[in-house]
């Protein structure tokens, strides 16, 4: 937590309770004291969340802090969870909330940012459209305070989309509990979008036009990803990972990312490669071969195609709107050796898609406006 008299403390300090929502006037002994928890279980649950321990008797924390600190302390006592598994837990939402409000506040931050820009660059008549990589004080003091005034009318959203995405969850939980799963593991199609020749992009176009192309390849993968009903595991830059329960769900999300990112003017061409098979899911990520099968086959794959294992062809092979062609034998690092097939949408007339209705029309979303 950072203390009043840090550098960047003064600045924060107004913002503060508004953000949380309650006043700063309890200190770490009132917190522990009222969760009827001791001293060192609260240090613990505030390590959890992902702050320093705090050593002095300064009113740092609210009532909001105390009843957080009761909720875990009671799910304990109840013996509904162990407290490492309680603090496991919390340790969850603690980096989940951290990325959240650290994306977020980037949002804002950019959107006001561009907002003064254009008011500059209407009265100066300059097109000078570079930013700084760190906000500016007037950009960092109008974001706290949009956010301070959005707080209280996103927070219900907060809550409403866990929810809803931990139902998918053990949906999903509950589907791969039957006898024929691979114990630790699921059956899972894996595949990887990678945007090419992205390292040249970044040596060539100021940081405002980088950020924009990597926030604009993030929304499209998304909304491809989500509208087949796909899992968007991780985003890594110019890298996309994401999973399906089906073989023929992640050949349209390959399909239409490649033809969505051809048809923007914006982002590169960009390349797929899949996989399926086995995979571990862990801490809201995916590892095994699998996932490292589809990772090598991204490396190999040209510009503006898609590549699949043997064992992902096969499944294709059976379905109609789907076109495959063998390719050459590879030895992959890590891998060892896979005979790729290089997939391709059908185009022949009266084709059934895999659903045995016509193949949709790609998911592309809007093009990027360039001159913002």
């Amino acid at each position: 937590m950072t203390e009043p008299g840090e550098p960047g403390g003064r600045a924060s300090e107004d913002y503060t309770e508004q953000l949380l929502g309650r006043p700063l006037e309890l200190r770490r002994r009132d917190v522990s004291r009222g969760a009827e928890v001791s001293l060192l279980s609260a240090r613990r649950f505030w390590h959890a969340l992902g702050f320093p321990v705090v050593d002095t008797d300064d009113e740092l924390f609210t009532e909001a802090d105390r009843k957080a600190l009761a909720a875990v302390a009671g799910i304990v006592r109840e013996g509904l969870l162990d407290e490492p598994t309680a603090l496991a837990m919390t340790r969850a939402f603690a980096r989940s909330a951290d990325r959240l409000a650290g994306w977020q506040s980037q949002l804002i931050a950019e959107a006001v940012e561009a907002h003064m820009s254009a008011a500059l660059a209407d009265e100066s008549d300059d097109d000078d459209g570079e930013t700084r990589s760190v906000p500016s004080l007037e950009t960092a003091t109008e974001t706290a305070k949009r956010l301070a005034v959005l707080t209280d009318r996103l927070e219900p959203l907060l809550v409403y989309a866990w929810r809803r995405h931990l139902s998918a969850t053990v949906s999903r939980m509950l589907a791969d509990a039957d006898p024929e799963s691979y114990g630790m593991t699921k059956m899972r199609s894996v595949g990887f979008a990678d945007l090419v020749n992205f390292t040249a992009l970044v040596r060539r176009m100021s940081e405002r036009d980088l950020a924009r192309l990597v926030s604009r390849f993030e929304a499209l993968s998304a909304d491809v990803i989500t509208a087949h009903g796909g899992r968007l595991i991780k985003t890594v830059g110019d890298e996309v990972l994401f999973t399906t329960v089906g073989a023929a769900p992640a050949a349209a999300i390959a399909l239409d990312l490649v033809e969505t990112m051809t048809q923007d003017d914006v982002l590169p061409d960009v390349r797929c490669g899949m996989a399926r098979g086995p995979i571990i899911s862990r801490l809201g990520d995916v590892f095994g071969t699998t996932v490292n099968r589809a990772s090598r086959l991204t490396a190999v794959a040209q510009a503006g195609s898609v590549l699949v294992d043997a064992t992902m062809a096969r499944e294709l092979a059976s379905l109609s709107g789907f076109e495959l062609t063998g390719q050459r034998r590879r030895i992959l690092r890590g891998v060892g050796p896979v005979t790729p097939s290089l997939l391709r949408r059908a185009t022949s007339a009266g084709r059934r898609s895999v659903s045995d209705t016509p193949t949709p029309d790609p998911v592309i979303p809007a093009p990027l406006r360039t001159d913002a």
